[in-house]
């Protein structure tokens, strides 16, 4: 068990330590990256996936509203605590809620559980995503305008995705393949782009970042565990769930934080503790994953 958790993971912080190292000597512009990145090939992936119509995507209706409460539920339950520590919400809340399900949440479940999570790590990815750019934006400026979320390529790639899927149109298999070529750069150019964003990041507010690497996963995992009896989520879903549950604070949350000028040296330090804090988190769930797995319980 110990060797199969320890191939999952590795893969993921090999990449990511590549990047980092590459980073460290060539200082790339990592926004090109991450902007060819977000603007094309996540968006062909998730378009891709969406508009199989293979894939039976009310089937995913449950692990969506999961994903949903998981996310928004974290930000309600840890608020009392933040504001009894006298922390600021805007600067804690959103790193607790928005999880690196695209740089780390993809290439995870894939590794662990081959293509046949794609469709479920892509619909969590999505639900993460849109309330990042809708619930998330607001809570840093509420005066966020609604046509910025409706124009971004991810959110545009989900609505026709869906629709085409939903619809029952079949599109060509080469074209297709062609999408699912292109979109698959992207995930290990997400961990690769991770491994670089980390050396922007320093320890400076090592406690906050501390305590955040902590709740972060821990309020994830506490309303996973109801929401997947309450929603008779099994299998595959389920695991899902919970390794979504379970993942550290996105990189994202640094980016944003810097364009809102919202304490981002804070934000950064809950990021890159958080994420190496991963490195315990996700054995301990994994491990818990593959338990059950093994004596048969979903």
């Amino acid at each position: 068990m110990t060797a199969k958790i320890l191939a999952t993971l590795l893969p993921v912080f090999l990449i990511a330590g590549c990047g980092t190292l590459y980073g460290r000597y060539r200082a790339p512009d990592i926004r090109v990256l991450n902007t060819l990145n977000m603007e094309l090939f996540v968006p062909m992936l998730v378009f891709a996936v969406l508009a199989d119509g293979q894939v039976p995507l009310e089937e995913y209706a449950g692990l969506a509203l999961g994903g949903v409460v998981v996310v928004l539920g974290s930000g309600l339950l840890l608020w009392p605590l933040v504001k009894w520590l006298k922390l600021e919400t805007k600067t804690f809340l959103p790193p607790m809620m928005f999880n690196n399900s695209g740089n780390m949440g993809i290439p995870l479940l894939l590794l662990v559980f081959g293509e046949a999570a794609l469709p479920a790590a892509i619909v969590l990815f999505i639900v993460e995503m849109l309330l990042h750019f809708s619930v998330g934006l607001y809570m840093l400026s509420p005066h966020t305008p609604l046509w910025r979320i409706l124009r971004m390529p991810i959110v545009l790639a989900s609505i026709a995705g869906l629709a085409i899927n939903l619809a029952g149109i079949p599109l060509p298999g080469w074209l297709l393949e062609a999408l699912h070529m292109l979109g698959g750069v992207c995930i290990p150019l997400l961990l690769f782009a991770l491994g670089v964003r980390m050396l922007d990041i320093d320890f400076g507010d090592w406690k906050t970042g501390l305590l955040g690497a902590v709740l972060c996963p821990l309020s994830g995992l506490v309303l996973a565990l109801p929401l997947i009896w309450l929603l008779d989520l099994s299998g595959l879903q389920a695991a899902a769930l919970w390794v979504f549950a379970a993942l550290p604070p996105a990189v994202l949350n640094y980016l944003v934080a810097e364009q809102y000028r919202q304490e981002p040296q804070k934000v950064a330090s809950l990021v890159l503790i958080g994420n190496l804090g991963s490195l315990v988190v996700m054995p301990i769930v994994l491990g818990l994953i593959f338990v059950h797995v093994h004596s048969g319980v979903s």
